[in-house]
């Protein structure tokens, strides 16, 4: 009986203690406004501008429920990329990553942190665009429609959270955000996020393999039926591959900088 209550009380400790460095991950994000206004609002803005305003008649009036999804993709990576490419940058250069590393806390509890903040970001910025698309762009959907295009689009960001840990343990802070920016925004516009890829000239839609952004976005798609048709465990295939390899530099430069 002892034993039983100790361990209940020893994993309700830990669970206390990923809560509150969560909850305080999240709070930090929040207080920073370089990086919870655009992560916010960026993704709503260019939705309104590219799907509602201009776009809405294209693609036989599909385009508000297309660039719902791809937009929802672009919001998605924007916090997982920064919180890890920016933010692990910034904390290592500073010491406090390797604070983290000597204090009694478990290390995953930093990573987990950053992941489940970054995943709030991501719900909210999920819950303004099915906002937006379903009342100004007549986007309509099944329930299980709504909710498995949000399951899809959090799990999608795993994969950006390890690529930005990979760049954050390599880069200076100082170059840090311009890194990310290269890789973001050349990778969004090229994976076919803030217009229809079918709209590229066809050497681009070969390029676009070459992105992990490309293949979420159309399983993403796939949900309303709005994919290129490709098949969509080719997709998920190709992105968990790149996944495991983005885990594997991820934690190569992690063990790498915890020798230094």
């Amino acid at each position: 009986m002892k034993t039983d209550s100790a361990l209940y009380t020893s994993k309700t400790h830990l669970f206390g203690i990923y809560y509150y460095e969560t909850r305080a991950e999240f709070l930090k994000a929040m207080r920073m406004p370089a990086f919870a206004i655009p992560s916010l609002l960026f993704p709503l803005m260019f939705y309104i501008f590219f799907g509602l305003i201009f776009n809405q008649s294209a693609m036989n009036g599909q385009m508000p429920s297309y660039l719902m999804a791809t937009y929802g993709v672009f919001g998605v990576i924007g916090p997982a990329l920064f919180s890890f490419g920016v933010g692990v940058s910034i904390e290592k250069d500073q010491g406090w990553l390797a604070m983290k590393q000597c204090s009694p806390m478990p290390i995953s509890a930093y990573f987990i942190a950053r992941i489940l903040s970054a995943m709030v970001f991501g719900v909210l910025i999920i819950l303004g665009l099915f906002l937006l698309g379903a009342i100004f762009g007549d986007v309509a959907m099944h329930t299980w429609q709504w909710l498995l295009t949000m399951t899809v689009l959090l799990a999608g960001m795993l994969p950006f959270c390890a690529l930005g840990l990979w760049f954050g343990l390599l880069a200076k802070s100082q170059a840090a955000p311009a890194i990310v920016n290269l890789i973001y925004l050349p990778m969004a516009f090229l994976s076919g996020l803030w217009l229809p890829i079918q709209l590229f000239p066809e050497i681009m839609q070969n390029t676009a393999w070459m992105f992990p952004a490309f293949h979420l976005a159309q399983l993403t798609l796939a949900i309303q039926g709005l994919d290129s048709g490709i098949g969509v465990l080719w997709h998920l295939t190709i992105l968990l591959v790149m996944t495991v390899i983005f885990l594997f530099l991820a934690t190569r430069a992690f063990r790498h900088q915890a020798e230094k």
